[in-house]
């Protein structure tokens, strides 16, 4: 595929070719279809010392949520520029890896449609059944491609796109003792939320108290931010979430932490002061207003910034002990 046919894709490849020097980039996988061939990359830069905390930012799971994918596109692009000039920045990424996907399924994309070109949720394609019902089809459902948010076929391998997130997930965070994930979506809701595991039950993941600590430091930070923090599992469930999936995988080893969170982008409010945006197939899931596209990619920018100077400096929130069992009762009340 040309870079061309995807704005996207040609942007990242740009973003690439300028950072030359400070960043590093792979070819996770290609993904082959009638329309052509869809490279799926993985940019990092920072220490790679596999005992420094790491961020992993991802962006394009579903092909029509554009949104996402620009997001994590703008924060690379702010990093590659600063790079040249921002001394504070060379010495944050002493301490911390950062990892980008920007395009996880770029052949989705390209076809403007939710699913990969084989017609699979990928966000519905994990090996993880939920413990109770879920929503009719929303849940996610093996009865056809025809239908959104397929699963896939009972048994069958992970979508190549889905196997690339999780080999660099693996690869790159789940072999530190801290690390963090964020997952750039859009399509829910009149508010931006920041989703944490569980999607597949309603029970709290192990690491709650450390969730909290992290959702507590943000806000103190960020105090006017306008994000609800929540677990997935208050607004709905659903079969195959990749991220309960690896979570599950990370927790095998509980010295480790691995804190994955989902922004999902209140798109409904961009519907609502654009009602046009309704017979649009992508209005429904992106701002198609120019200055609110630009908005929103600034105001997400923070979370993003972040993101990467809580993985830093984890060690000094990080609850201890006697701070954890109450930072898990805090966390139980608010949540569940």
């Amino acid at each position: 595929m040309q870079a061309s046919e995807l704005p996207e894709l040609a942007a990242l490849l740009r973003i690439v070719e300028l950072g030359a020097g400070n960043l590093d980039c792979r070819e996770v996988c290609v993904v082959s279809s009638p329309e052509g061939n869809y490279p799926v990359h993985a940019i990092t830069l920072g220490n790679p010392d596999p005992s420094i905390p790491a961020v992993g930012y991802f962006g394009g799971v579903h092909g029509l949520e554009r949104i996402g994918a620009e997001v994590v596109i703008a924060y690379l692009q702010s990093l590659v520029m600063r790079l040249q000039w921002d001394s504070t920045l060379h010495r944050q990424l002493e301490s911390v890896r950062l990892v980008f996907m920007p395009l996880v399924n770029p052949g989705g994309m390209r076809l403007g449609t939710r699913a990969n070109p084989n017609g699979v949720d990928l966000m519905r394609n994990a090996p993880v059944d939920s413990q109770e019902p879920v929503p009719f089809l929303v849940g996610g459902q093996r009865w056809s491609s025809s239908l959104p948010w397929y699963r896939g076929p009972a048994g069958a391998p992970l979508q190549v796109e889905s196997a690339a997130l999780c080999e660099v997930v693996q690869t790159e965070l789940l072999s530190r003792p801290f690390s963090l994930a964020l997952d750039c979506h859009s399509g829910f809701g009149v508010s931006d939320r920041l989703w944490f595991p569980y999607a597949h039950t309603r029970a709290p993941i192990a690491h709650l108290a450390e969730m909290h600590a992290l959702k507590c430091i943000f806000s103190q930070s960020n105090s006017h931010h306008r994000y609800t923090v929540e677990p997935q599992s208050r607004q709905y469930l659903a079969h195959g979430d990749l991220w309960d999936h690896l979570y599950l995988q990370a927790s095998v080893e509980p010295e480790r932490i691995f804190l994955p969170l989902t922004l999902e982008m209140g798109s409904w409010l961009w519907v609502k002061k654009n009602p046009r945006q309704l017979f649009s197939r992508h209005g429904i899931f992106n701002p198609l207003i120019e200055h609110r596209q630009q908005r929103v990619l600034r105001q997400h920018q923070m979370l993003l910034d972040f993101l990467s100077r809580a993985a830093c400096g984890y060690a000094r929130w990080l609850p201890g002990k006697q701070a954890r069992a109450a930072q898990h009762a805090q966390a139980l009340q608010e949540w569940y």
